[in-house]
């Protein structure tokens, strides 16, 4: 694949928001005819920009959940380690999201909490359990700001 042009991007941009958005909807926002459209995205998947498609489910009404941001330090940044704490992050599906980090911190996890109880079992349980951490930073989320964007902008 060609680099990602103009078109490119706004076609991502729109599945972003709406990924369900139908192929014939789509072209018309972006200005192209659905056949060329649908061959862009067809491209943008196979060349490996559009990994796949994923639904966002709900773990339950807003004001029931909190999200805790969780930086953690490792206490050494070598292959195995960083490979030894990824697969142990794997194994945790209380764990929503991981990212390896710049900066810092080596990783920023995402969780889901009713409360600080049950952070509290998680962080002692699991956090705390995973190998080779030097330190773990929490921070509790007051609301998502951009949870709404797709069914505000509809």
């Amino acid at each position: 694949m060609t680099a990602i042009d103009a078109i490119d991007r706004n076609i991502l941009r729109l599945l972003r928001l709406n990924a369900r958005m139908s192929n014939a909807r789509l072209a018309e926002e972006i200005g192209l005819s659905p056949s060329a459209c649908l061959r862009r995205i067809k491209l943008l998947e196979e060349a490996g920009v559009i990994r796949g498609y994923t639904a966002l489910v709900d773990s339950g009404s807003s004001e029931d959940t909190i999200a805790v941001i969780i930086n953690i330090t490792l206490e050494r940044q070598t292959e195995e380690h960083l490979d030894r704490f990824e697969a142990a992050v794997r194994k945790h599906p209380e764990i929503r999201e991981c990212f390896l980090m710049t900066g810092g911190s080596d990783y920023l996890l995402r969780v889901e909490v009713a409360g600080a109880g049950e952070f509290e079992r998680i962080h002692k349980e699991i956090l705390s359990t995973l190998p080779g951490v030097l330190r773990i930073h929490s921070s509790f989320s007051i609301r998502n700001v951009l949870a709404t964007r797709a069914s505000k902008q509809r």
